[in-house]
């Protein structure tokens, strides 16, 4: 029986260390890494900066809004920045986690309009075509005053 374990935990190392000197199973490819690193530039400057033109450098000949309360296109974007530069100037937008799959990068963000408040979490998904960010996604969830459970929502 011993030597069934061993045998089947060699087999594992085996395949662990193939998959990790080739790079592909637990490391994002270069393209990928470029991909997060541009939308969370993109994040920084347009949701905590409020600086839309700076942000819009990351974005590519069109963008398409799948939130139905933002218009597309680069002047929707500077629309949904000035709004928030107006109604909610200190709002931040923390980052908890980042996820690549190819042309894709979802966001798990803590977003806060005003300080003290609990604010909302948000999965921002994020489509890259040629490095530049052409589509968005987001579901966004308030944080409850008196949740359910103990557990956060990050």
């Amino acid at each position: 029986m011993h030597l069934i374990i061993r045998s089947a935990a060699m087999v594992v190392a085996s395949a662990l260390m193939l998959s990790l000197a080739s790079g592909t199973a637990i490391a994002a490819s270069a393209q990928e890494e470029a991909n997060r690193k541009t939308v969370l530039a993109f994040y920084e400057k347009g949701l905590n900066q409020k600086d839309a033109d700076a942000a819009l450098a990351y974005v590519g000949d069109r963008y398409v809004q799948h939130n139905p309360n933002a218009a597309d296109g680069p002047d929707g974007f500077r629309k949904f920045i000035g709004f928030l530069r107006e109604k909610f100037p200190n709002s931040h937008s923390e980052i908890k986690r980042s996820f690549v799959d190819g042309d894709f990068v979802i966001l798990h963000v803590h977003s806060v309009h005003e300080p003290g408040n609990k604010g909302r979490a948000i999965v921002d998904i994020f489509k890259l075509e040629n490095g530049k960010i052409v589509e968005h996604w987001d579901v966004v969830q308030d944080i409850p005053e008196n949740p359910a459970n103990s557990n956060t929502m990050f």
